[in-house]
């Protein structure tokens, strides 16, 4: 028993260096449809703001930004045509994800 506790022990303490290198890579912002401000093309900004008295902040997107409706990947275009079909904006969310050492958003989602 007491070789085990060693082992897993030892394996633990191998463990902690790992786990302080992590660093942080992506951002998600939960905001609402209504606070979001869609680009007009692939490789524009877009503007939302988390909060009702939070600015407004702009993020680039690229081509390479996914349009994501109910878990399935779509075109900016069809994701425009999606969301402007939403009556009650300020209760939609909206899921910005943003890649930081690129500054580049990588993914918008919405569950309609």
């Amino acid at each position: 028993m007491k070789m085990k506790l060693l082992i897993a022990a030892a394996l633990f303490s191998l463990a902690l260096p790992v786990a302080a290198q992590q660093e942080v890579v992506a951002e998600a912002y939960e905001v609402a449809l209504g606070d979001l401000r869609l680009p007009q093309s692939d490789a524009g900004t877009i503007a939302f703001k988390e909060c009702d008295e939070c600015d407004y902040q702009t993020k680039r997107v690229s081509a390479f930004t996914r349009y994501v409706v109910n878990g399935r990947t779509v075109s900016l275009k069809d994701f425009s045509k999606a969301v402007a079909t939403v009556v009650d904006r300020d209760s939609q969310p909206v899921t910005v994800l943003h890649h930081i050492k690129d500054n580049r958003v990588t993914e918008i989602s919405v569950n309609l």
